[in-house]
């Protein structure tokens, strides 16, 4: 079994991913405030079914809650202690980390997800249940949300999303505060765009219209139990490396490190007991690698980036109609991907 000290390097020029690096910088639009912090994906060899955190989920469950050890066992559960964060910086000085975090890996068209994400809340009864949601204004963008959670919801006849409804059912139940702990989507869409080349810009728009012109495929109840088989954490990883690489950084490591922060680093969080995580199954690898391994280096605002401050009240109209064809092409681009994904080998 590797040990997570030999994951978790502290020098900064190590050989992860930067978004410093020429590859993933991004134009003025979308960048973020601290370019030279480090946003570093687990290493190739990192897994953490394979490190000390499944050992100290097997203790702390089988210790406290019992009636958990059979999510244990399925995956769906991951404990993260406070004595494997990375340092706190000194700039929050008198903040307190959560004791433990615990994660809940789910599928968001699965029955048995919502199921586990309701146990979970109930018997816990943490302070925080944060979820992999954002906050978000774009009328657009909501919109653009409802269509792809209907058509999903619709072609595997499931709500999309059913775990997050289970989370703020049971949370009201037990009296603990809801936190939306992903990244604004205006950002992650703008930084996904900025980091495409112009190739796989290109290769994502055909993708776009091969998605609106092709049937949906079937997504059967047995096809998602089948679909968080053991090892599916990774699929993501590899299918995305593949067809556009570039995404990774603003889709996958950027998101898992800033829901690792709002984990345990927001101000939602601080000073408390327990909290709850509930996560897609593909960012349980990152997130779990950014909890152990951050260096301290990083900030909120490094992490948001910021919309085009340009252009003033004279163009506001333009930057409007620009930003609303930009992020609509873009998520229906990202739909497209989606489905290709879902059924490709």
């Amino acid at each position: 079994m590797e040990t997570l000290a030999s994951f978790v390097s502290p020098n900064p020029n190590n050989a992860f991913l930067s978004i410093s690096s020429s590859r993933s910088l991004p134009r003025p639009s979308s960048r973020l405030r601290n370019p030279s912090a480090s946003i570093r994906p687990p290493p190739p060899g990192f897994d953490y079914r394979d490190s000390e955190v499944v050992a100290d989920t097997r203790a702390a469950v089988a210790g406290s809650h019992p009636d958990l050890l059979d999510l244990v066992d399925r995956g769906s559960l991951v404990v993260v202690e406070k004595r494997r964060f990375g340092p706190v910086p000194s700039w929050r000085e008198g903040f307190a980390e959560p004791e433990a975090i615990w994660l809940v890996g789910t599928t968001h068209l699965s029955e048995a997800s919502a199921s586990e994400v309701g146990r979970v809340v109930r018997s816990l009864r943490p302070d925080n249940v944060v979820v992999e949601l954002w906050g978000q204004s774009a009328l657009a963008l909501r919109l653009l949300l409802a269509v792809f959670s209907s058509k999903l919801s619709t072609d595997a006849n499931r709500p999309f999303g059913d775990e997050f409804r289970a989370a703020r059912i049971a949370s009201e139940e037990v009296g603990s505060q809801i936190v939306l702990g992903d990244r604004p989507i205006e950002i992650t869409l703008e930084r996904a765009w900025d980091a495409l080349t112009l190739k796989e810009k290109q290769n994502l728009i055909v993708s776009l219209f091969r998605g609106i012109t092709s049937p949906s495929s079937d997504m059967s109840g047995k096809n998602l139990e089948d679909g968080v088989a053991d090892g599916s954490p990774f699929q993501l990883y590899k299918k995305l490396s593949v067809s556009f690489p570039s995404l990774l950084q603003p889709l996958i490591y950027e998101r898992d490190t800033y829901l690792s922060w709002s984990l345990k680093r927001s101000k939602a969080v601080n000073n408390s007991k327990k909290v709850v995580g509930i996560i897609g199954k593909g960012h349980l690898n990152g997130v779990i690698y950014a909890l152990v391994s951050d260096l301290g280096d990083l900030r909120f605002r490094d992490l948001a980036g910021q919309r085009s401050a340009n252009g003033g009240s004279g163009n506001w109209t333009g930057n409007l109609v620009k930003g609303l064809v930009r992020d609509t092409i873009i998520g229906f681009a990202v739909w497209a991907l989606f489905e290709q994904l879902k059924t490709s080998p």
